[in-house]
């Protein structure tokens, strides 16, 4: 992948935009520090949240009473299967799950009313930057304390909390960065910088997942990490590695200009400045408004097969820490291929025709990883990569179809509202996911939810009549 030719040195007056889409060249160093901070917070994602700390610590029975756990001494049980799922160990598990879920629903709810407003003013005010230098140092933060998250019953809701408070960190800290991709980029250069960016996080994903491997392979050269002790040192070592590559971004990535279009009003008037702005794009250009809300919904599904995908491996098919880390490492790798190859889709294609096919090979993927799970561990391999071949694709052809159905003109707004809806929607997974393990009592019907998710999304973005340049292109 190339990046954007190095400009004379007085070329760039300040690397910075005031809300237009930027037409001058911009310096490689921007560029590259810019997509490190996708690799600086791609462990809270890859290592916390998805394949490692959440999935084989938070939920699993070192947070349930020892009588309780004693019950699974010999890992004999799988809770996929019918006759394991009715224990109380399984049971138990099915609980914290469901717990974890709300918790993670709460975490939607508090993005959902803040992302939309804070970008918001950080566009009026030009403190995109501070809010995503703010974000991160509140991610760090809470890496660290999950140190003191000790394997006991009663600290379960500490550590679950305290994700929940890095979710909304690095939501906050998303949108801005997000929006951001515009002063970075030209128009003949976003694709590849967004591409850029999607690839580091990839990446870093990967390696983040390989040295947490090696350690677990070579038994933490002897140390003791009995107690939860092992993922204790894991999130501090995830927090160290946010601080020390988020420093690019922080030192060479300038501060956008305030926008003066757009108006500086009160923390609660801001709402009311967000809801003019939309009933101005729901007027005026509606497909555009109806991509937003359809994206908002099918990458709030998007994110649940991730955000749970290694929860499902752990409690429900009796997946080996070992084994859980591997997955994840395949499925990162399977994502950064297949999304650089739909790029190609994209462009002989479409990109509605991309997002739909992903969209139905994760619903079908998703369905067969439910019907077939008595059969085991391979039916979720099958259905994981699956799931991970059609998620990158989804995510990047969602970014370039917006950037063909959004008015010229309305660029940069746009651009900030898909940061900012793609947040409104984010508690749907986590409530889905949650309801229908409490319904059914079982960690493997929260797939259901999620599949539930992507067909709305589905649906809702077949319903969007494209103008007819983007549906030729």
């Amino acid at each position: 992948m190339s990046l954007p030719d190095q400009p004379a040195p007085d070329s760039v007056a300040a690397g910075v935009v005031t809300g237009a889409v930027r037409t001058d060249p911009v310096p490689r160093k921007q560029v590259v520090s810019w997509a490190f901070w996708d690799w600086a917070t791609q462990p809270f994602n890859s290592v916390i949240l998805t394949f490692v700390w959440v999935s084989l610590y938070l939920v699993s029975d070192s947070f349930l009473p020892a009588d309780v756990a004693a019950q699974n001494a010999d890992d004999a049980l799988v809770c996929s299967r019918a006759a394991d799922a009715a224990t109380e160990y399984c049971g138990g598990l099915s609980q914290l799950s469901e717990w974890y879920g709300w918790v993670t629903f709460a975490a939607g709810i508090l993005v959902l009313l803040l992302a939309p407003v804070l970008g918001q003013r950080a566009d009026a005010f030009g403190n995109k930057k501070r809010w995503v230098v703010g974000g991160t140092a509140a991610l760090a933060i809470v890496q660290f304390a999950l140190f003191f998250v000790y394997a006991e019953p009663q600290y379960f809701w500490f550590g679950a909390i305290l994700i929940a408070l890095g979710s909304v960190a690095s939501e906050i800290a998303g949108v801005n960065y997000n929006a951001m991709l515009l002063q970075v980029s030209t128009p003949r250069t976003i694709g590849r910088v967004s591409g850029l960016g999607w690839g580091m996080g990839y990446l870093g994903g990967i390696l983040a997942l390989v040295i947490v491997v090696v350690l677990n392979q070579f038994s933490w050269f002897g140390l003791d990490v009995s107690g939860g002790l092992a993922y204790r040192l894991i999130a501090v070592g995830a927090a160290v590695w946010t601080v020390v590559f988020a420093l690019p971004f922080v030192f060479n990535v300038p501060e956008a200009k305030a926008r003066f279009d757009r108006p500086r009003v009160g923390f609660f008037q801001s709402y009311v400045v967000l809801v003019r702005d939309i009933a101005n794009l729901f007027r005026s250009h509606r497909p555009t408004f109806w991509f937003l809300i359809a994206s908002a919904v099918y990458r709030d599904g998007l994110a649940g097969v991730f955000a749970f995908g290694g929860v499902l491996a752990a409690v429900s098919f009796g997946f080996s820490p070992t084994e859980v880390m591997i997955f994840g490492i395949v499925l990162n790798l399977v994502a950064g291929v297949s999304t650089i190859i739909a790029g190609r889709l994209d462009d002989r294609f479409g990109a509605r025709a991309v997002i739909v096919s992903a969209l139905v090979v994760l619903i079908v993927s998703a369905l067969f990883v439910f019907v077939f799970r008595e059969e085991g561990k391979l039916v979720f391999w099958i259905g994981g990569i699956l799931l991970s071949a059609a998620v990158g694709p989804a995510q990047a052809s969602s970014r370039s179809l917006l950037a063909r159905v959004a008015p010229p003109e309305m660029q940069g707004e746009v651009f900030g509202l898909y940061a900012t809806t793609g947040r409104v929607m984010s508690f749907l997974s986590p409530l889905l996911w949650s309801l229908f393990i409490g319904w059914f009592g079982a960690t493997h019907f929260g797939i259901l939810g999620i599949v539930i998710i992507l067909a709305i999304g589905l649906v809702l973005l077949l319903m969007v009549k494209l103008p007819k340049h983007v549906r030729m292109s």
